[in-house]
């Protein structure tokens, strides 16, 4: 067993990366990281501008060279994961790669400098990049009206279920009750029971999709809305989908689809096609944008023709001479859920995307995500437990089944992954799957980078049953091993303060840290 492995990992071998101390201890009193001409306009005192406001003392901040700033975050930039490093199998996550074209667009003048107070006579150009991806969505997902405000998925799904509350209430009904099936996302039920909903959840049936004939005793004339994941998050296609619109729409329920996994269906099926009366899309999860802390986010909502009055203001409308505006004279709306628009930025990247690809590029992006999560599966289901038969879509669930007769559990291969040059899946969920192990490599991937993970999930399952104990003490390779995640949630250390002039050294005779 060479470097810790079991065998020869064809990813990564073991490389040096530098100490790096933080910021404030390799400050230095007059340092500075820039040179400013001399003062060639009158000096003018900022409490005579700020008043009250005007702060004299900044505080305690790190004073650098520029070489320095340049050499610590490099530094640390070794020690983080990226896209441009390797694959992202986060599943339920659609962590695929952002292309530089994207990045390009949104840069161009007059896009990444426009101010969302100038006039709508000065932003014509803005208001036609959002109209043109608002149709572009609306083709793909086969609805009648959307909105581009809501900032994130779950920002969508909140703003869907406000459309939805605001047709039954126009209806004189308001109705009681949200049904979520167990498969859904994590947010639905919270959303539903932010806007004031008593939640109902829907077991799963053994192919993991909707009980069809469950679902039908629990719909009545309280229900208001269906929260439907679809594909769902062991990435299973509900196949009765339009049995189950058609049991909402006898009651009068709504059919709300949370579309994060649009990345299975883009270019193959439109949700507004098989009775799906609201839904909300992730930029980021299909079409490209930046994801997490590469934000911000954005989640378009689109509905059908009965939701379209209770849209949020304001909306893009065109005059009969061609001129684009804003609508904020909609008496029926929800109102606003986001300030000015949106995230226009993401609105440029997504659009770009969509162009770039066209109908059939979109249709083959979706095709690619499929085959790559069945790859996969195909790849692992010898040594690790499919729960669940159906077909995959774009993602596949494992369980640690296998693996826990040695007490290794899906967390603990997740940290070994990363000794292979792997970022970890997603663990634990779905709920439905005991020990899950969520997959999902987006059509991003080559085959190569296929293998290579492939190659890594086998070795680490041999490794569960010839030395478990490796896996444990999983990761080798950081800077940090493992850590008590428990102990670093509840009791973060979020400040740091300079070390009094009578602190002893650490071990390594260096000053130690007050916390």
């Amino acid at each position: 067993m060479a470097n810790g492995f079991i065998g020869t990992p064809r990813k990564v071998t073991a490389h040096l990366t530098q100490n790096e101390a933080l910021s404030f201890e390799k400050s230095s009193p007059g340092k500075k990281a820039y040179r400013l001409p001399p003062l060639d306009v009158p000096e003018v005192d900022p409490a005579s501008l700020l008043g009250e406001a005007a702060r004299e003392d900044t505080g305690v901040l790190p004073e650098l060279s520029e070489i320095e700033i340049i050499r610590h975050f490099t530094r640390l930039s070794t020690w983080n994961y990226a896209i441009d490093l390797g694959m992202y199998p986060l599943g339920s996550c659609t962590m695929k790669y952002n292309p530089r074209v994207n990045e390009f667009v949104s840069r161009l003048e007059g896009i990444a400098e426009a101010h969302p107070y100038q006039p709508e006579s000065l932003s014509q150009g803005s208001l036609a990049i959002i109209r043109q991806l608002q149709d572009c969505l609306l083709e793909i997902t086969g609805m009648d009206a959307i909105t581009l405000q809501p900032a994130a998925g779950a920002h969508g799904e909140f703003t869907g279920i406000l459309l939805a509350r605001a047709y039954h209430q126009s209806k004189g009904n308001p109705r009681k009750h949200v049904l979520i099936p167990d498969s859904a996302h994590g947010t639905n039920p919270a959303t539903a029971a932010v806007c004031g909903y008593e939640v109902i959840n829907i077991k799963s049936n053994a192919q993991g999709g909707v009980d069809v004939a469950a679902l039908e005793q629990l719909v009545t004339e309280e229900t208001a809305v269906l929260m439907l994941t679809n594909p769902s998050t062991i990435g299973v296609f509900e196949h009765q989908i339009h049995k189950i619109a058609d049991i909402l729409h006898a009651k009068g329920a709504l059919l709300y689809m949370d579309g994060a996994n649009m990345n299975a269906l883009c270019g193959k099926t439109r949700p507004g096609d098989f009775g799906v009366d609201v839904m909300h899309l992730n930029l980021h999860k299909t079409f490209s944008t930046p994801h997490g802390g590469g934000g911000p986010g954005s989640g378009p909502v689109a509905c059908k023709k009965i939701l379209e009055p209770f849209l949020p203001v304001p909306v893009v409308e065109q005059d009969g001479d061609g001129v684009l505006h804003f609508n904020y004279d909609r008496p029926d709306s929800v109102g606003r859920v986001r300030m000015f628009y949106g995230n226009f930025g993401m609105f440029v990247r997504a659009l770009a995307y969509i162009l770039a690809n066209g109908p059939d590029g979109l249709r083959q992006t979706t095709e690619d995500a499929v085959l790559n999560a069945n790859y996969i599966r195909k790849k692992l289901e010898d040594l690790y437990e499919l729960p669940y038969p159906t077909p995959s879509m774009h993602e596949v669930v494992f369980s640690d089944k296998r693996q826990t007769k040695n007490g290794i559990k899906t967390g603990d291969i997740a940290k070994r992954l990363i000794d292979y040059g792997f970022h970890p899946y997603t663990t634990s969920f779905p709920l439905i799957v005991p020990g899950a192990l969520m997959i999902e490599p987006t059509e991003s991937e080559s085959r190569e980078e296929l293998d290579l993970f492939i190659d890594a999930m086998r070795q680490i399952a041999r490794e569960a049953d010839e030395n478990p104990q490796l896996i444990l003490d999983a990761p080798h390779s950081t800077r940090v091993s493992r850590l008590d995640e428990t102990t670093a949630a509840r009791k973060p250390v979020l400040r740091w303060k300079a070390p009094a002039a009578s602190t002893p050294l650490a071990p390594d005779n260096s000053p130690a840290k007050e916390w």
